[in-house]
């Protein structure tokens, strides 16, 4: 199927799902395992089943998409309050497993107010026939998404706020060597003292590169509306500046109300931008020179088109310090495309930048993502999820990861499944 069919058939499944928070939520029954005497509560949410343990208890939906459902739950044993995600469709395709198995691997490793944090994920009864997989999360209350479309205040305080946060938070996960690859709105929780956290790791990446093999980091990346331009035109070489861009249109996008961006493809997504911005530099556009896209170039210089709307787009936006920063966050070239440390800086963000509170991280260890390397078997790679798992429940698994981390790259993923 074609890239952008399969996008928007994914991004229509999500909001047709969207409109079923009004689905009752029915306890069938409770029940214990036989086997480990594990008490369970068995819910129907959105009509789907949705086990979990006793301690448990299912308040309402908070929205489903193509690979799950979440729901608000009250934690018994700790008095709080949890989200929790079914995950459904982890194991129905290679590709879906690795990106289940990333996504865990990632929120683990990273610890940060502005990372949506995963408390544990709920231990299966069978190591090998499970199917499904409930992650056990911080609860936030909306997403900035719904916020830019609803009919609320959004003051320039509370855009500066919130663009605060999203650099807060991308600046350690950087550090830590994970690009997110998927920022929007709509992967950006909210709650009602504006606290903001980055969620939906599940197209991120570890900034390795001995782990992937030449192209092999242009599997699927990014919403098409935030997608970097050199992701439009082909590029297997980028880096960072791919998330800088998209924070830009998310920026952008609080500023109007609207998406900056909305293409109906990867053609008309890069029509858009260059009606933005006009047409890029003569040696930008001679370093992607024969690709699918560059003719868009040719054609739009030959309308007419080399200067772009820029300032017409936010005539009614007086705040000249947010523009100037945008301005720099959107630049073709991702080499001169704003840093998150410099946007940090930038005088639109004055009132909150404070460098001793916007901590760094260690890098992630290519021990934790060496499953990168090899083409692993569904089953092969639903074992190490269940090992991820267990590191939540076992202090003998914590102590077996560790050991194993340790003798990198002589670890147990070499001893498996190394040549």
């Amino acid at each position: 199927m074609d890239k952008d069919k399969e996008e928007t058939k994914e991004e229509t499944k999500e909001e047709q799902e969207e409109g079923e928070d009004d689905e009752e939520i029915v306890l069938v029954k409770n029940f214990e395992n036989p086997i480990n005497k594990v008490k369970y509560n068995h819910y129907m949410v959105y009509g789907t089943e949705f086990i979990v343990e006793e301690k448990y208890i299912v308040k309402e939906p908070a929205g489903s998409g193509a690979y799950g459902t979440v729901v608000i739950a009250d934690d018994n044993s700790k008095d709080i309050q949890v989200a929790i995600k079914k995950i459904e469709r982890a194991f129905e395709h290679k590709l879906f497993t690795k990106r289940t198995l990333r996504e865990l691997k990632i929120l683990r490793l990273l610890n940060h107010e502005n990372v949506v944090k995963l408390i544990t994920i709920q231990k299966p009864d069978d190591a090998k026939k499970f199917e499904e997989i409930y992650a056990v999360m911080e609860v936030m209350e909306t997403d900035l998404g719904s916020i830019i479309k609803s009919s609320q205040d959004l003051s320039i305080q509370h855009i500066q706020f919130f663009l605060y946060q999203v650099l807060r938070g991308m600046k350690y996960v950087h550090s830590a060597g994970i690009l997110h690859r998927d920022l929007k709105p709509r992967n950006l929780l909210v709650n009602s003292n504006c606290d903001l956290k980055i969620c939906d790791f599940g197209l991120a990446r570890a900034d390795i590169p001995e782990l992937y093999e030449a192209g092999a980091m242009t599997d699927y990346i990014s919403t098409r509306w935030y997608r970097a331009p050199e992701l439009l035109l082909g590029s297997e070489d980028y880096n960072e500046s791919v998330d800088m861009w998209s924070i830009g249109c998310i920026f952008a996008e609080m500023l109007l109300r609207k998406p900056l961006l909305p293409g109906q493809d990867s053609e008309n997504q890069l029509e858009l931008i260059v009606g933005l911005m006009g047409l890029p530099d003569k040696k930008f556009i001679a370093n992607y020179s024969g690709g699918r896209l560059s003719e868009v170039f040719k054609s739009m210089s030959l309308e007419g088109k080399d200067k772009g709307e820029f300032s017409n787009v936010f005539k009614g936006v007086e705040e000249r310090e947010a523009l100037s920063l945008l301005k720099k966050m959107l630049r073709y070239d991702p080499k001169k495309r704003c840093t998150i440390e410099k946007a940090l800086k930038h005088p639109f963000l004055a009132d909150l930048h404070y460098a001793p509170d916007e901590p760094t991280a260690n890098p992630v260890s290519p021990f934790d993502f060496d499953f990168e390397k090899y083409d692993l078997s569904i089953e092969e790679q639903k074992e190490l999820i269940y090992e991820e798992i267990l590191l939540y429940h076992s202090s003998k698994a914590q102590k077996k990861y560790i050991a194993n981390r340790n003798k990198y790259p002589e670890g147990i993923l070499h001893l498996k499944y190394g040549s």
